[in-house]
């Protein structure tokens, strides 16, 4: 007689995320990003519920990686999360030789400039100079993230990514089906969108919904090179009712552009 398989979670899920690991993830995403918080403010800005997030807080708090404030009920972590990147090839190159240069570009303009390189299916932010311009609704710290397809800095990136990685990162889009409209995907599925931003030289998204402020900024952005190497992008962010996208293009994308290339030979003078 044969035996009937067992139907488990493993065999039902086998190609599917694990929640429980995913909620972990973004509560100590959060704890990192806002040192300092209530349990109330760590459930809600995980989207999870306040009885979850006790229970992971808990988890961690053994595990070393967060502590509880003295006289305080709040959550910060402890020295071991630096554990969890001892692996992560940091991009302070990038920073150090980009630094200058983008926040010239905002002293002349006034306009925030982020650079950000792709993780997974979304862009963060290296480095930002929203802290150095009045003209920006918040600011855009390192490890702020943005979601690829529907952002400028993303589409700029992606478009000029190898054909392997664009067909890899359209596959993980269909199989989550999160985080951009089927209209969208549907452009870039086709390749329509990434010719038209690659002959352009450009991307541009009016009226940012994704933002901290939804409708209220638009951006450019432009690839960004180390010689042939495609190692991130630089956008400009601006008020959506201050520019509109004709003038921002007009007025901005030929500082941006320069910008960008000057920051990608530099990286190559400083190469080792």
């Amino acid at each position: 007689m044969m035996d009937t398989p067992i139907d488990t979670d493993d065999t039902r899920d086998k190609d599917r995320s694990i929640r429980s690991i995913a909620r972990c993830i973004a509560v100590l995403q959060a704890i990192n990003r806002g040192s300092g918080l209530t349990l109330t403010e760590i459930a809600r800005s995980a989207a999870i519920p306040h009885p979850t997030a006790t229970r992971i807080i808990k988890t961690l708090i053994d595990e070393g990686l967060i502590e509880q404030e003295p006289a305080r009920k709040r959550y910060r972590p402890t020295a071991l999360v630096q554990t969890l990147s001892c692996g992560f090839q940091n991009h302070d190159r990038l920073v150090v030789v980009a630094r200058p240069h983008i926040m010239r570009l905002t002293q002349q303009f006034n306009w925030p400039v982020s650079l950000a390189t792709r993780v997974g299916q979304a862009m963060v932010v290296r480095d930002s100079t929203s802290t150095i311009t009045s003209l920006t609704f918040n600011n855009y710290y390192p490890g702020w993230q943005v979601p690829l397809l529907p952002s400028a800095s993303g589409r700029a990136y992606f478009s000029f990514a190898p054909q392997s990685e664009q067909a890899e990162l359209l596959q993980q889009y269909r199989a989550t089906g999160q985080g951009i409209d089927p209209l969208t995907l549907r452009t870039f599925e086709s390749g329509e969108a990434q010719r038209r931003i690659r002959e352009q030289g450009y991307a541009a998204v009016a009226r940012n919904h994704y933002s901290a402020n939804p409708g209220k900024t638009s951006s450019i952005a432009v690839p960004l090179f180390e010689g042939d190497k495609l190692v991130g992008s630089l956008a400009m962010i601006f008020f959506a009712n201050a520019m509109s996208m004709t003038d921002a293009i007009e007025r901005l994308l030929p500082p941006l552009r320069m910008t960008a290339e000057t920051i990608g030979g530099n990286l190559l003078e400083t190469a080792e």
